[in-house]
C-alpha cells in the first residue's frame, strides 16, 4: 500500500510539474511578440548617394518599440540585405547587420556607411539597385519586422593618394619634417595618429605640404578648421588618438584610440588592456612594460570587437581574431611593438594579418 501510495504521489507531482512549466512557456516564449508598426525611413527611401556629401546623414531608420512578456531589455539591430537573398533556406544569412543596443529605437547612416553597405552587398556603382532593410529586436527570441524596399545610387570611390602633416607641442617642438602623417582615405579627407604624452602639449596645426606655406589652424565654430588660422587646434589632452581632417567641410574630429597589449602576462590581466603609444615617425604602437610569465596578445581600445594573436607564436605574424597568445617564460622589461595597416573604426575593415615584436631588454 504503501509502495502505491508513493508512486500516485511521485506521479501527481511530475503532473504539477508539467502543468508548471506548460504554464510557464505558455506566459513567456509561446506568447506572440511582434513589432507593433512597420519601421520608417525618413527623410526618403529612394536616395542617391555622392562622395562630396559622405559625412552627411542619408537616413535614418526608427520603429516603436516591441513589447516582450518578460520585463528586461530589448536589443535591436538594423540588417540590410539584396532582395535576392531573403527567401529560402538561406533568408538573410549574407545580410550586413548593426547592432544598435538596449532600447535604442532609432540608427542613422552616413552617406558614406550607406554606400559601403550597397557595394559590399552587390550594387554596382552610379546605378541605382535595391536593398532591404528589416529591424530585429531579440530578449528571450528574436522577432523581425516587416521588410522595407530601399533604391539606392551608390557612388565608386575615388582612388586617392596623398598625405597632410601634423605638426604641433606632441612632438616636444613643431616640427614639420618629423610631424605625423595624416593619410588621405578619401578625396580631401585625412586621417591618422598621435599619442600626446603627459608633459607635453596637446595643440597642433595642419599643414598641406612639409612646410608652412599652408596650413590650416581653428576655425571660428568647434570642430572646425580655417586656413591660415594662427589659432591652434587642440587634442582633448594626454593619451593616444585617430585624428582625421576634411579639407572638403573644413571640419576634424579626434577620437580616443590606443592598441593595448592584453593578457596574464601583463598587469590587467584577461579584463583590462595596457595601452601603447604611437610612434608617429616609425607608424608603429609602442610599449615598454614589466611582464610576467603568462599570455600576451594585442586588442584595440580595450575590448574585444578588434583583436589579434597568433597563429604560430614562433613567428611575429599576427592573426585577426585568433585566440592564440604568445607565451612570456621569463619575468622582465620588454619593449613590445604592433604595426598594422590603420583602417576606419566605424568600417570594421582591420586586415587580416598585422605584426608584432617582444623582446626582453
Amino acid at each position: 500500500m504503501k509502495k502505491y501510495i508513493s508512486t500516485l504521489f511521485a506521479f501527481g507531482a511530475l503532473l504539477f510539474l508539467g502543468a508548471s512549466c506548460e504554464n510557464d512557456a505558455e506566459l513567456t516564449y509561446l506568447k506572440e511578440v511582434n513589432f507593433p508598426a512597420d519601421i520608417k525611413i525618413a527623410p526618403s527611401s529612394k536616395i542617391v548617394l555622392l562622395e562630396d556629401k559622405a559625412d552627411d546623414n542619408a537616413i535614418t531608420i526608427s520603429w516603436e518599440a516591441v513589447t516582450f512578456p518578460i520585463e528586461a531589455p530589448v536589443t535591436y539591430a538594423v540588417q540590410f540585405d539584396v532582395p535576392a537573398d531573403i527567401t529560402g533556406s538561406s533568408a538573410w544569412l549574407k545580410a550586413t547587420r548593426f547592432e544598435v543596443g538596449q532600447d535604442v529605437l532609432s540608427k542613422s547612416f552616413s552617406v558614406r556607411d550607406l554606400n559601403k553597405i550597397a557595394t559590399d552587398l552587390g550594387l554596382q556603382p552610379n546605378s541605382a539597385g535595391k536593398l532591404i532593410v528589416r529591424v530585429e529586436a531579440a530578449m528571450d527570441r528574436k522577432v523581425f519586422s516587416n521588410n522595407v524596399e530601399l533604391t539606392v545610387t551608390p557612388f565608386e570611390k575615388s582612388i586617392v593618394f596623398g598625405e597632410i602633416y601634423m605638426p604641433g607641442a606632441y612632438q616636444g617642438e613643431w616640427d614639420v619634417n618629423s610631424a605625423s602623417v595624416l593619410t588621405a582615405i578619401e578625396k580631401g579627407v585625412y586621417q591618422g595618429y598621435v599619442t600626446v604624452l603627459p608633459g607635453y602639449g596637446p595643440v597642433f596645426k595642419v599643414n598641406t605640404a612639409r612646410n608652412w606655406a599652408e596650413f590650416y589652424g581653428a576655425g571660428t565654430g568647434e570642430g572646425t578648421i580655417q586656413k591660415m588660422s594662427d589659432a591652434d587646434l587642440k587634442l582633448p589632452g594626454t593619451g593616444s588618438y585617430q585624428v582625421k581632417v576634411n579639407l572638403n567641410t573644413l571640419k576634424w574630429s579626434a577620437t580616443a584610440y590606443a592598441w593595448g597589449i592584453v593578457g596574464t602576462a601583463q598587469s590587467g590581466g584577461w579584463d583590462k588592456s595596457t595601452p601603447m603609444n604611437y610612434d608617429h615617425q616609425t607608424k608603429t604602437w609602442k610599449i615598454t612594460a614589466d611582464l610576467v610569465p603568462g599570455a600576451l596578445k594585442f586588442r584595440l581600445n580595450d575590448n574585444w570587437s578588434v583583436n589579434y594573436g597568433p597563429k604560430d607564436a614562433t613567428t611575429n605574424t599576427i592573426n585577426r581574431d585568433d585566440q592564440g597568445a604568445y607565451t612570456i617564460t621569463e619575468a622582465g622589461t620588454y619593449e613590445v611593438t604592433f604595426t598594422i595597416v590603420e583602417t576606419d573604426p566605424a568600417t570594421a575593415g582591420y586586415p587580416a594579418t598585422a605584426t608584432c615584436t617582444i623582446i626582453k631588454k
